[in-house]
């Protein structure tokens, strides 16, 4: 399989077509049953956020490889392999608007995103656009991160699948565990200052109101997004308010920098997060965080079944160094997903096709089953949330990029279980 570096790539598919002349691209030139299937990765490869991008690179990229490794997505004619090819947007919203054009001017049908809300829902407006005015290159965006509850609710759109769980899915497993901890009298609120982390506070404080109306919010803040490089000032006020606790959709350099400002500062309490269980973030908070920290997440590598410790154990054979082992099964599931629907629709290059067949995707993985939900393209799948503990206690045969800390399994809650309603009124191609 062909990977381009972002950088190189990111050059050469920022000329727009009509820039190429009467230039065929090379990729047109091969015969259609020989060419490889396009998946376009628009993601922040460079600046602040950049180990998340490269976080989801390692994913998809090894997914795409196992496919390969079978022969490709099968066709009447021979098989077809995937090519994943990044681009990088630098997290700004702007140049990720700029990169979805050349990644469809270079051939892409399929186009993945996830690490914002805030992007995701300008991709998704801007492809509803591109598509109702070019319907011969129409796109599908797979989102395998943006959780905002709009994007597959009032906002749906018939090209946009989602593949995590939303804000309202993650934060009902966090209350499952936070409801039954009677510690937990107060909890401080924080998060970063853009439509996903507004959303996180806002849907927790309803939903802590609803699960435990005796717990008290000791305070509320929002913080500037990739910008803080000292969070002690937060989290001295944190330590002011007598909470017993923190919630926050925190993630990236802002959530490793804020558990560091905790333990340095001496805070004792808990932490509720999403993302707390790689990235930097338990090898920040070390032993100060045993026990205390949660996270929830769609799989984790302690999830106690051989399946899930063959695929951690795949995943570190294919990524050996041990800062780059955080797995993403649904970015996997969601490569998996995708060339089941080009199989089905027999085509790689018809993106209403291949939408009907993913609508109907079922996909199993690690012993772990996620189906595409067709009323708002939401991806039904389970959810767990991990207790941080030393590596090698009970139930954490698997630590963290070589921190020596890992995710105990505290709460595995299954499909049915997790799925929420939705209002979406989606409208689809006649």
């Amino acid at each position: 399989m062909t990977v381009h570096p972002c950088r190189r790539r990111t050059v050469l598919a920022a000329l727009p077509a009509w820039a190429l002349g009467a230039v065929v691209p090379a990729w047109a030139q091969q015969p259609a049953a020989a060419r490889p299937i396009r998946l376009a990765l628009i993601e922040a490869f460079s600046g602040t956020f950049a180990n998340t991008g490269e976080a989801v690179w390692r994913n998809v990229l090894m997914a795409a490889e196992r496919v390969n490794a079978r022969g490709g997505v099968p066709f009447s004619g021979g098989a077809r392999p995937l090519e994943v090819v990044r681009y990088d947007s630098a997290g700004d919203a702007g140049q990720a608007l700029a990169l979805l054009r050349a990644a469809i001017d270079g051939g892409a049908r399929i186009v993945m995103q996830g690490n914002s809300s805030a992007i995701a829902s300008a991709l998704v407006q801007a492809i509803e656009r591109h598509n109702s005015r070019q319907p011969q290159q129409a796109a599908i965006f797979l989102n395998y991160a943006a959780n905002d509850p709009a994007l597959t609710n009032e906002h749906c759109s018939f090209w946009h699948f989602r593949f995590d769980a939303h804000i309202d899915m993650r934060l009902a497993a966090l209350m499952d565990v936070l409801a039954a901890d009677a510690a937990v009298k107060s909890i401080y609120l924080i998060g970063q200052d853009y439509s996903f982390g507004r959303l996180v506070l806002d849907h927790a404080a309803e939903q802590i109101a609803q699960r435990r109306a005796d717990v008290r919010i000791a305070g509320r803040e929002l913080h500037p997004i990739g910008r803080v490089k000292d969070f002690l000032p937060y989290m001295a006020r944190i330590k002011a308010t007598g909470a017993d606790a923190v919630l926050t959709g925190n993630w990236g350099a802002d959530l490793t920098l804020l558990i560091r400002a905790a333990r340095d500062a001496g805070f004792g309490g808990s932490f509720y997060t999403f993302y707390a269980n790689a990235l930097g973030a338990p090898a920040a908070i070390g032993a100060a965080g045993e026990g205390r920290v949660y996270a929830v997440a769609d799989w984790m590598p302690n999830v106690p079944t051989p399946e899930s410790a063959a695929l951690y154990e795949e995943f570190r054979r294919r990524w050996p160094r041990e800062a780059d082992d955080y797995v993403h099964l649904r970015m996997q599931l969601m490569v998996e997903a995708v060339a089941q629907a080009i199989e089905r629709a027999g085509t790689a290059d018809e993106a209403v096709a291949i939408a009907r067949a993913l609508e109907g995707a079922d996909v199993t993985l690690a012993g772990r089953r996620g189906t595409m939900r067709a009323a708002d393209h939401q991806f039904q799948q389970p959810l767990v949330v991990g207790q941080m503990q030393r590596q090698g206690s009970q139930d954490v045969p698997f630590g963290v990029e070589g921190s020596g800390w890992g995710f105990r399994i505290v709460r595995d809650i299954s499909a049915e279980a997790a799925t929420q309603p939705h209002t979406c009124q989606m409208k689809k191609p006649t």
